[in-house]
């Protein structure tokens, strides 16, 4: 099965993607979707969290306190590298074994750190999500109701934009409209049908 990898910036529109590639019937492995996963109520993983950074980490009702961790890990990266040392591991395990628990003619694998976590020989080919700064800067702003500082933090530590697209076999524009977005979708959909071993 040919394996895609979907990345890109904060905001510049990879849940889109997935939910245009999903609705042409392929297979999505959303990597965020399993990190908030491992981190339910009663999951190991978040007893191994609250056992490193403390009870501080839960909230009331045993659930993970998601703004307390967002801002200690964007103040301290050793607590950030605690965390991806913790989580890191278990998300790639679970995207593993989804790979080997469906066949179809490709599947899409979302990883929205594909670079800086390595993990490029995880995908055959790697598809990379791509707007203007200015456009992923308002998009986040709206969706996270995060300041510009906090955003920009964000940014500073991932790739850059121009590090993704040298990389990437495949580039998608999504500073337009999306129905030129699906559009491109269709295109590539059909390309990776071509390149299908199945």
């Amino acid at each position: 099965m040919l394996k895609v990898g979907l990345t890109g910036g904060i905001g510049c529109g990879k849940s889109t993607v997935s939910r245009l590639f999903s609705k042409l019937g392929v297979p999505i492995i959303d990597a965020d979707e399993i990190s908030h996963q491992l981190v339910q109520a009663g999951q190991p993983a978040l007893q191994t969290i609250k056992n490193t950074f403390g009870s501080e980490v839960l909230l009331e009702n045993g659930e993970l306190n998601r703004a307390y961790l967002k801002k200690n890990i964007f103040e301290n990266s050793v607590t950030k590298q605690q965390l991806e040392t913790i989580l890191h591991p278990l998300v790639f395990q679970e995207i593993s074994r989804q790979l080997h628990s469906f066949c179809a003619a490709y599947c899409i694998v979302s990883i929205p750190l594909l670079f800086e976590t390595h993990a490029e020989s995880l995908v055959n080919r790697i598809l990379v999500v791509n707007c203007d700064v200015e456009t992923q800067i308002e998009r986040v702003k709206q969706r996270d109701d995060l300041s510009l500082e906090r955003i920009q933090a964000i940014m500073a530590t991932q790739v850059s934009s121009a590090f993704r697209q040298n990389h990437a076999d495949d580039i998608l524009d999504n500073s337009k409209n999306n129905t030129v977005l699906a559009e491109q979708v269709k295109k590539l959909h059909n390309f990776y049908l071509s390149l299908s071993p199945c």
